[in-house]
């Protein structure tokens, strides 16, 4: 059976990129949003609020984002405190695996790259938690490097713009027109511009990420996984020692995988074992 060809991305003519520039940028001047890490070209406040953003709502981030930068207003700071006063300041972001990634990254760039964020994208990518778009992101805001990348809000925009009523469209069709429409002269600017409208269109039309093949919808928190990893080490910053049997009848939850989740986040190295105790490393 010969498969049928996979379609070809399109190909936007100046006239459609101008058009589509110009509904982009007339939304962002009267709808940009005023969040604090687009006030600064510092790229390690930048990569801050790109860790940050990486699972958590911008409005959150912009709540914790200033405490966070209060507390380590340089990589210096960062990578010299130990990982749980990173951890007690990181509470209320989620997924507390990334306050360590960062707390490693800004170790590693201090002895790897003198305490300078790397201005290439591979070598970005060799930091802990840090993915292709993580490093476009930091590239293009902090450095106005033109890159072409894609997150939620991005995908939004040019499903809505060049593929209505689609359905399974795989981000390899939308890459293509991302970097033609990409406004090389301010890619800063751009992609500020390209998410707030993004935000804009989730909030005025039927959700256009759900037309992405790669579209999922977030199990819940009460009672998954993410909840019991909080609620550890929420324990473990009120009680600095305790036993797996003391965290088990403390977490109320099921003893088996409340010690399974103990053992991973071991592994992970944001706990270890002081004699029979369990510790934020």
């Amino acid at each position: 059976m010969t498969k049928k060809p996979r379609p070809q991305p399109k190909k936007l003519s100046k006239e459609q990129i101008r058009a589509f520039r110009k509904t982009v940028y007339r939304h962002y001047a009267t709808g940009a949003r005023p969040f604090l890490w687009r006030n600064t070209r510092d790229p390690y406040k930048i990569l801050v609020s790109e860790i940050m953003l990486q699972q958590t709502q911008a409005e959150r981030v912009s709540e914790q984002y200033p405490l966070f930068m209060e507390r380590f207003p340089t990589v210096g700071a960062l990578g010299r405190a130990r990982l749980k006063s990173v951890i007690r300041q990181w509470q209320g972001l989620g997924y507390n695996r990334r306050a360590k990634m960062l707390w490693e990254a800004a170790r590693a760039i201090i002895t790897e790259h003198n305490g300078r964020i790397p201005k290439d994208a591979g070598a970005l990518q060799k930091l802990p938690g840090l993915g292709p778009y993580t490093a476009r992101a930091v590239l293009v805001f902090a450095f106005n490097q033109p890159h072409a990348m894609i997150e939620t809000n991005i995908r939004s925009v040019f499903l809505h713009h060049f593929f209505p009523n689609k359905k399974g469209v795989d981000d390899a069709r939308l890459e293509p027109l991302i970097g033609q429409a990409l406004d090389v002269r301010n890619p800063r600017k751009w992609y500020s511009a390209l998410m707030d409208y993004g935000a804009h269109l989730k909030k005025t039309v039927p959700n256009p990420s759900r037309a992405s093949r790669h579209h999922s919808v977030q199990s819940r928190f009460a009672g998954s996984n993410r909840e019991i990893r909080g609620n550890i080490i929420k324990l473990l910053l009120k009680k600095r020692h305790q036993t797996k049997t003391q965290l088990i009848r403390e977490l109320d939850a099921d003893p088996v995988r409340a010690a399974r989740i103990l053992a991973q986040m071991q592994t992970e190295g944001l706990l270890k074992k002081q004699d029979t105790r369990f510790v934020i490393a």
